[in-house]
């Protein structure tokens, strides 16, 4: 006898919505997910966060390992009631002895949602294809979005003057990493300033740059690529990032020339931001490479915030993206098949 699926695969299908980038998300649906944090983060406080996730599962793929992506999502799964699976290559045959397709398939028949944080675009295409449960894309290459929900969050926070995000100013400093260009298309939704600044071999690409443009035709955001440094002035947030990457070694030296010392965050450069500006950075920190300890531990800096509020983030994402086809039993459909399951057992 063959029953139909009663896996997250159905359960889902109705609302199925990914999140691969911000770009791809209105203000409004970006303030729903931040305000939902805020409930959560207040929940968490009096430590009486509702099971939003209970009985569900996330599928946790690490191509590249992480400190905050994975601990921030296996613990959001538990606090909310739920589950999360550890999968690196070594765990399953991601791509290698079964194609990505067929493991998107079966895991979304087993899990509720796919977290994958790859090396390639590539990778977390192949899942998107052929996934019928929300993905959520943790980083890979382009964009890292769960990270953008942070600093978001973290910078609305840490507003005590009344301003909003659309009357702020962000300089991220250095190369045009992931998190760089989420930056920028973040901002340029919200109407926000932003200013890369670093040497030009290491500067924004066009392409990326034409469609923060277009954002900002519609939200009044302005976007500046520079090196020059003093440009920091007229910036209300600063963000540091790693001058090279895991990928990059072999570059890491020359990198290292091109940056330092002009692009090092430090605390005389904090000095020359507007006043009041904070300091944001994505972690992991290279001591005295992009940033000095000084700044990160100085009062200005939101850094480690920044950091705990992936875990508010990640709770919000698994409520959100798995929300509207939840299906909560009643207790005499509960009782039912317990019912069920307790004759059979009792003639074994």
């Amino acid at each position: 006898m063959k029953l139909p699926s009663s896996s997250a695969t159905d359960l889902n299908k109705a609302h199925l919505e990914h999140m691969v980038s911000m770009k791809d998300f209105s203000v409004k649906e970006m303030n729903n997910m931040m305000e939902l944090m805020t409930y959560l983060k207040q929940a968490r406080q009096d430590n009486a966060i509702p099971p939003l996730f209970k009985d569900k599962s996330v599928a946790m793929i690490f191509e590249a390992g992480s400190t905050r992506t994975r601990v921030s999502f296996e613990v959001a799964a538990t606090l909310l009631g739920g589950h999360a699976l550890f999968l690196s290559p070594k765990d399953i045959h991601l791509g290698g002895k079964e194609s990505i397709d067929d493991t998107s398939r079966v895991l979304s028949r087993m899990c509720d949602i796919i977290m994958a944080r790859t090396n390639s675009p590539e990778t977390l295409d192949g899942l998107l294809s052929m996934s019928t449960v929300p993905v959520i894309n943790g980083l890979d290459t382009r964009f890292h979005p769960t990270q953008m929900l942070a600093d978001l969050f973290t910078i609305q926070e840490h507003i005590t003057d009344g301003r909003k995000l659309s009357d702020l100013t962000l300089a991220f400093m250095g190369d045009a990493t992931d998190v760089c260009r989420s930056l920028m298309l973040t901002c340029a939704k919200y109407g926000m300033g932003f200013k890369q600044i670093g040497p030009k071999k290491y500067q924004m690409e066009q392409e990326w740059i034409d469609l923060a443009e277009a954002f900002c035709q519609e939200s009044g955001g302005k976007i500046e690529i520079t090196d020059d440094v003093e440009k920091i002035s007229e910036c209300d947030v600063v963000y540091g990032d790693s001058f090279y990457w895991v990928t990059q070694m072999d570059e890491k030296q020359e990198r290292l020339n091109a940056f330092m010392p002009d692009y090092v965050i430090t605390e005389e450069l904090m000095a020359k931001a507007k006043p009041g500006a904070m300091l944001l950075h994505c972690l992991p920190a290279n001591d005295k490479e992009e940033v000095t300890r000084g700044a990160l531990e100085s009062q200005y800096s939101v850094a480690f915030d920044e950091a705990e509020n992936r875990l508010t983030a990640q709770m919000a994402i698994l409520v959100y993206f798995t929300h509207k086809d939840a299906i909560n039993p009643t207790p005499e459909t509960v009782a039912y098949h317990q019912q069920k399951i307790d004759d059979f057992l009792a003639k074994l």
